[in-house]
């Protein structure tokens, strides 16, 4: 029977962990392939791991808590599961509880159809309006100047086969989104549209700060538009130089007076220093990030590895 590794990124989520481990244990029971869940513990500060390890798993093949040294966030430690993963196949669940109830039957029943990826959207998922509003312009954003298959309602889940995971084990990005990685290498898949819970304890751990530098990652590492966009803006700003230049000098010869205007100046020079500042901060975004590969800096760092259950 195949195997399907499960990769449960865990950050202070001891509210809904015994929820979940009772759902992944009985998923295992009916399920038409065995399961082999990794918990990937990423520098959770609340009861998380002792919720984990004092779980008795009856029906899952095998089960995992890896402890990350820190909090490096849920693409590193989905990265670091993959790592262990041992299955035909391997997928990531996050243990808040929102995603549908039958999402791995879902996706091994299309993955086994001989797809290497199989991609579940969201299609309906209760949010605010400013939620809705970012994911829709993200979503647009992405597609336009990105990742061209991009959905609109966002890729949240992905299974993969072992030739992607052979794939991400041998390129593993710093500073990038994992869905977009696997996306953008152009592997034979399929979307699948699926309706999302709403949380059922706890608060989501996916702030505002996380959501922007993940927006940021993912043009920097994924699109050159930033960069391009800074080339035009300082070309329309040297264009328009030249012609206030040019006119000056008409005027001049014409022999009218111009008139002398503090406000006008000061206006000018605001806007060609702010425009210069958030020039250098786009050349920086990538400067960095050149930088930091090259440091070559793990993406992740285990600091312990425990059967659950072997």
């Amino acid at each position: 029977m195949p195997i399907v590794s499960v990769i449960v990124p865990v950050f202070n989520e001891e509210e809904n962990l015994q929820l979940f481990c009772e759902y992944i244990d009985e998923k295992a029971n009916k399920a038409d392939f065995q399961i082999e869940v990794i918990f990937v513990d990423d520098g959770s500060s609340d009861n998380s791991i002792q919720v984990i390890e004092s779980f008795a798993f009856k029906y899952c093949a095998s089960a995992k808590l890896i402890k990350l040294s820190k909090n490096f966030g849920s693409h590193a430690a989905i990265r670091a599961g993959i790592s262990k993963a041992t299955g035909d196949f391997c997928t990531y669940i996050e243990a808040d509880l929102e995603t549908p109830e039958n999402i791995l039957d879902v996706m091994y029943e299309n993955i086994a159809k001989g797809y290497d990826a199989v991609y579940i959207e969201k299609t309906d998922v209760k949010k605010s309006v400013f939620s809705k509003i970012t994911s829709g312009i993200f979503s647009s954003l992405m597609r336009k100047y990105a990742v061209k298959d991009y959905r609109q309602g966002g890729i949240n889940n992905i299974m993969i086969n072992r030739k992607i995971i052979d794939y991400l084990n041998n390129n593993i990005e710093q500073n990038s989104s994992l869905q977009l990685q696997i996306i953008n290498a152009g592997f034979d898949s399929i979307i699948i549209g699926m309706d999302y819970r709403s949380r059922v304890k706890g608060k989501s751990k996916w702030t505002m700060s996380k959501k922007l530098k993940l927006f940021i990652d993912s043009f920097v590492s994924f699109s050159y538009f930033p960069i391009r966009l800074v080339s035009f803006i300082g070309a329309i700003l040297a264009l328009a130089g030249i012609i206030y230049g040019i006119y000056i000098v008409v005027i001049r010869i014409m022999g009218y007076d111009l008139q002398e205007g503090y406000a006008t100046i000061a206006a000018l020079l605001l806007f060609g220093f702010g425009i210069t500042n958030i020039s250098l901060g786009i050349i920086a975004e990538y400067l960095w990030r050149t930088h930091d590969a090259a440091q070559n800096r793990p993406v992740f760092i285990i600091s312990e590895e425990t059967d659950i259950k072997t």
